[in-house]
């Protein structure tokens, strides 16, 4: 038998705000990401733009997954 159990409001909290944690690092990473790459991509190396944008698209998808969670 599968019991489905329910979470009180008291331990949805600290769930919540570990995942909110996470997508601030995610969008803060993503947004150093942007830096860096764009910074490159004006320098002339055009090398890291792809790469760039297959992390941020990592990104996107963890930060989605997790907002989908909550």
């Amino acid at each position: 038998m599968s019991v489905e159990r329910r979470w009180t409001r008291q331990q949805r909290g600290p769930i919540v705000y570990g995942i909110l944690c996470f997508v601030i690092i995610l969008v803060v990473l993503q947004l150093w990401l942007l830096t860096a790459t764009m910074n490159a991509w004006l320098g002339g190396d055009d090398s890291v733009v792809w790469p760039g944008l297959a992390a941020s698209a990592g990104c996107l998808l963890l930060n989605l997954g997790l907002l989908r969670y909550l």
